[in-house]
C-alpha cells in the first residue's frame, strides 16, 4: 500500500501518521527501513520537516506471514465480540514475540483463544494495539480485525482510552496528588533503560494517593501517553520509584515479591457500536502480598 501527502512544514512522521492512520512509531520504523521518499528522494529520519508543496510518499509492505504459533496458555478474557477483546495479561508474560521470546507470549495465547485476529502494515503482532512490560500485569485491549486495530490505535493517539494503574512506590508522597510532564527517550547511558530527556517524546502521568504504609505508598496512576516504562521512569524522577523495580528501583527498598505495577482499569467507547465500556482487573495475589509486606491495609 502506498500513502501520499503534501508537505506543510511539519515533521514527516506526523504528516504520514495522519494520512495513513499508522502510529508515529510505526511510520518512523518504516522510514528507517527506506520506505519513504520526500520530493522523490529517500527520507529516513522521522524528524525531517517536509517543506510546503513537496510530495511525501510512504510505501507500506504487504503483511508478512504470521510467524507466532498458537499456544494453549492460560489467559483470562473479560470481554470479546467480533471486533475486539479485553484480556488480563499475567505477570511474567511477554506481550509479543521478539528476540529471545519466540514462544509463550501473549500473542501466542491470543492466537489460541481468539477466533480471529487482524494485523496492519506487516507487523508480526496480530491484534496488539498497546503493550505492557513483561513484569507488569493487567488489562489489555486486543483488536480482532484491521478496522478495529486502526480505530483503537487512533483512539490511543487521541487519548480517548482512559487507562489507570495501581502502583506501590517507595516512601511517602508530599502531596495527595500530582501530575508529571517530563519527556522520555531511550537512555544514552544504558540502552536497556528509558530516561527523562528534554529531546524525548512527550509523556504525561497523573497520580493520586490511595493508601500509605510504613515505607511505601499505594497510588492510582493515570497515564495520558503510552511511552515505554513511562510510570517507572516518572516515579523514579519523583524519587519514589515503583517498589520491586529491577531497573529503576532502590536496592534497599521495600522487599516485595514482584514489580508492584498493575494495569487496573480501562474505559473507552467501542469503535463500532459506540457503547461505553469499563473494565477492572483485580490485583493478583503476588501484588496483594506485596501490599501486606508494605503494611498497606486500605487499598481504595
Amino acid at each position: 500500500m502506498i500513502w501520499k501527502a503534501a508537505g506543510d512544514g511539519r515533521r514527516t512522521d506526523v504528516i504520514l501518521s495522519e494520512v495513513s492512520g499508522l502510529s508515529r512509531s510505526r511510520v518512523a520504523t518504516l522510514m528507517a527501513e527506506g520506505c519513504c521518499t520526500l520530493a522523490g528522494k529517500p527520507c529516513t529520519k522521522a524528524g525531517t520537516k517536509a517543506p510546503a508543496g513537496q510530495e511525501l510518499e510512504l510505501t507500506v509492505p504487504e503483511p508478512k506471514p504470521a510467524l507466532p504459533q498458537a499456544e494453549d496458555l492460560p489467559l483470562q478474557i473479560l470481554y470479546q465480540d467480533t471486533d475486539l477483546a479485553v484480556v488480563v495479561k499475567p505477570r511474567g508474560m511477554v506481550t509479543h514475540p521478539a528476540a529471545g521470546h519466540a514462544e509463550g507470549t501473549l500473542v501466542n495465547a491470543l492466537m489460541h483463544h481468539l477466533d480471529s485476529l487482524g494485523g496492519i502494515g506487516g507487523e508480526l503482532r496480530p491484534g496488539i494495539v498497546h503493550r505492557l512490560d513483561k513484569d507488569t500485569s493487567g488489562l489489555m485491549i486486543v483488536a480482532k480485525n484491521d478496522e478495529s486495530q486502526l480505530a483503537l490505535s487512533r483512539m490511543l493517539a487521541d487519548r480517548e482510552i482512559e487507562k489507570h494503574y495501581r502502583a506501590l512506590v517507595e516512601g511517602r508522597m508530599k502531596e495527595p496528588a500530582g501530575r508529571v510532564e517530563l519527556p522520555i527517550d531511550r537512555s544514552k547511558k544504558d540502552r536497556k533503560k528509558m530516561a527523562v530527556d528534554p529531546e524525548g517524546r512527550e509523556a504525561v502521568t497523573e497520580w493520586q494517593v490511595l493508601a500509605e504504609g510504613r515505607e511505601a505508598t499505594l497510588l492510582d496512576v493515570h497515564i495520558l501517553t503510552g511511552r515505554t516504562h513511562q510510570i517507572r521512569v516518572h516515579m523514579k524522577a519523583l524519587h519514589h520509584p515503583v517498589c520491586g523495580d529491577p531497573l529503576y528501583g532502590w536496592e534497599k527498598g521495600v522487599k516485595v515479591p514482584c514489580l508492584m505495577l498493575h494495569a487496573w482499569s480501562l474505559r473507552f467507547t467501542h469503535p463500532r457500536t459506540g457503547e461505553k465500556l469499563f473494565f477492572q482487573a483485580p490485583l493478583p495475589e503476588d501484588f496483594q502480598k506485596g501490599l501486606r509486606i508494605a503494611g498497606i491495609v486500605k487499598q481504595e
